[in-house]
């Protein structure tokens, strides 16, 4: 009879397992609180999802940018002016060609901006030549550039008439022009920033 007793008392305290009796030595309940939802775990306040409200996660969107950029770029190009050169001086009269795209992506709550363009510029300009004042025209060709290659820009000359320059000339007056480049990378960094705080 002890023995089933025993075994009796034993199963009585294998349910004791699911039976929540608070004692001395066992934590407290945990207290129940209303919590704030404009903080997260740590107390931060959650910052404002980037990109669309359809798109609260972040994952991915893109935004075209080509109309703002295209006009900002040649805003900006077209207010170059004019340098003066040893024997002579030429302007920029406007962006002839802008081709390319401009976009903001929106990566995992990450905004990201881009671009990738190819320029043509206008010249027109006049140079001392064998004693004689000459008008030259032509473009300023800047093959295609993406974000963060503006210290590897290249300006390639192209002239409109050229028959009465002669080879040395055309070097010459090739090499001039090609001082519009700083300029043309100042103006250049100044969109990056801008197309950045888009």
């Amino acid at each position: 009879m002890e023995d089933a007793a025993a075994a009796t008392g034993e199963k009585a305290s294998s349910y004791r397992y699911w039976v929540r009796e608070a004692t001395g030595d066992a934590a407290p309940l945990p207290v129940p609180r209303k919590l704030d939802p404009a903080a997260n775990g740590n107390g931060n306040a959650n910052p404002p999802p980037l990109g669309s409200v359809w798109n609260q996660a972040g994952t991915w969107e893109e935004k075209n940018l080509n109309s703002w950029a295209n006009s900002r770029i040649k805003d900006l190009l077209g207010s170059l002016g004019s340098l003066e050169f040893p024997t002579g001086k030429a302007s920029i009269d406007e962006v002839s060609k802008c081709l390319g795209d401009a976009f903001q992506v929106t990566v995992r709550n990450k905004k990201r901006v881009g671009y990738n363009y190819e320029l043509s510029l206008r010249f027109s300009g006049e140079w001392l030549i064998k004693e004689e004042n000459k008008k030259v025209k032509g473009h300023l060709d800047i093959p295609e550039f993406s974000f963060g290659e503006l210290e590897d820009l290249e300006l390639q000359v192209r002239f409109s008439d050229d028959k009465d320059l002669a080879s040395d000339d055309k070097t010459r007056i090739s090499k001039e022009l090609k001082s519009f480049l700083t300029p043309i990378q100042e103006k250049m960094r100044m969109f990056e920033e801008e197309l950045k705080g888009r």
